[in-house]
């Protein structure tokens, strides 16, 4: 089903609540949380790193990957290359966040995989490497049958934009678990840092909303289409 209004309005929100909410996350974790480590003895900071990776992989750039063939007026070819690189740069970024919050976990004598984020987490990261092996063994390199690729798109049109859904729902769990620990230990329910970290988990939410939107909306007409089947 597609909504019969052009996606690129769609797309230009999006991009702009992207933006807003990397803003948010980095102002939350420098300002109020200390800033990012690697190495650091306070362990706090190397976590920090999980929820900017995740956010940025996963999120932002898995929601341009997947509104690029909606937002660029390029050949089908390039589009295709573009949204494969977004991918496995988000995949990159979210794999590096979790192990971020592996080794916080390590280094600071916390048990791992405890939490619902965290196994939905694991889940996710799964699926999401499963889905772009998928997508570049039959699309890009060696490439199905135009027959196959075509039989197989709206497999992949699906099970990526169920995935891209749960990482979003996963990411608003991840802010909601952060926050109710930092309220435990002092942080007030009604303070600036509070309404901080909710309003990046609505702007969160909102983005991947604009996503699943322009995805549905119509696509502007590429500049070449020697493709059989459609797509994303």
């Amino acid at each position: 089903m597609a909504l019969r209004v052009p996606a690129i309005p769609f797309t230009f929100v999006a991009h702009t609540l992207a933006v807003a909410a990397l803003v948010l996350v980095l102002v939350w974790n420098i300002h109020f949380r200390g800033g990012f480590a690697w190495e650091a003895t306070n362990k706090n900071l190397i976590f920090n790193l999980h929820p900017l990776l995740m956010l940025l992989g996963l999120i932002i750039l898995g929601g341009e990957a997947i509104i690029s063939y909606k937002s660029l007026p390029l050949k089908k070819q390039v589009k295709k290359l573009i949204h494969l690189v977004l991918h496995a740069l988000a995949l990159a970024l979210g794999i590096i966040g979790i192990y971020a919050a592996f080794k916080n976990h390590n280094e600071s004598g916390i048990a791992n995989l405890y939490s619902l984020h965290s196994w939905i987490g694991i889940g996710v990261i799964v699926l999401y490497g499963i889905q772009w092996i998928y997508g570049f063994l039959i699309f890009f390199y060696p490439g199905g049958s135009p027959t196959l690729r075509s039989e197989c798109i709206p497999w992949h049109v699906v099970f990526g934009l169920l995935v891209y859904v749960l990482a979003v729902a996963n990411a608003s769990l991840g802010f909601l678990e952060k926050l109710t620990f930092l309220e435990s230990s002092g942080v007030a329910k009604f303070g600036s840092e509070a309404f901080l970290v909710n309003f990046t988990a609505l702007t969160t939410i909102l983005f991947g909303v604009f996503v699943v939107i322009s995805v549905l909306s119509e696509a502007p007409a590429p500049i070449e289409d020697d493709q059989s089947y459609s797509s994303i």
